[in-house]
């Protein structure tokens, strides 16, 4: 992929983001939409299309670079089930909108980026890289958004 132009950096989970640079600038970053599913008694999480697709409209022409996601020793089959199931609706839109899309498997972002190990390493490494916006990145629960846009970054 080419260096520079609006890219999109998409951690597909259902806690993780969407990261827009332009070129290695850092322009914004979307936690992943969410609605919560109820039934019965209970209440799931699941990526909203329709709430993605609105977002994803207002970057038209970018190139959006989506996690490559595989199963991952010790999860649960139904954990599994619902990440593959948010990585199909993130390509599913993407591909409804006509955005071109590259994929990316963790270890080719994170050798790239010099990611250090761990979610924390994300965080640190994304605060390194673009200091302007570390406070995007200050939370535990930020390492989606670290990685969205470690994930962006890896078409430089």
């Amino acid at each position: 992929m080419e260096s520079g132009g609006m890219r999109l950096g998409i951690d597909p989970g259902i806690n993780g983001a969407i990261a827009v640079l332009d070129g290695d600038q850092l322009l914004t970053v979307y936690d992943m939409p969410v609605v919560e599913l109820k039934s019965g008694k209970t209440t799931k999480q699941s990526v909203s299309p329709a709430l993605l697709a609105s977002l994803l409209r207002q970057h038209a022409g970018a190139h959006v670079v989506i996690e490559k996601v595989g199963a991952m020793p010790g999860q649960g089959v139904a954990s599994m089930f619902n990440f593959g199931k948010s990585a199909g609706i993130v390509e599913g839109v993407c591909a409804g909108l006509g955005l071109p899309v590259s994929f990316v498997t963790p270890q080719q972002w994170q050798k790239r980026a010099g990611r250090r190990d761990g979610k924390d390493g994300s965080r640190a490494r994304a605060a390194e890289l673009f200091p302007a916006q570390a406070g995007l990145f200050a939370r535990v629960k930020d390492d989606g958004r670290a990685e969205a846009a470690l994930i962006a970054r890896f078409g430089l």
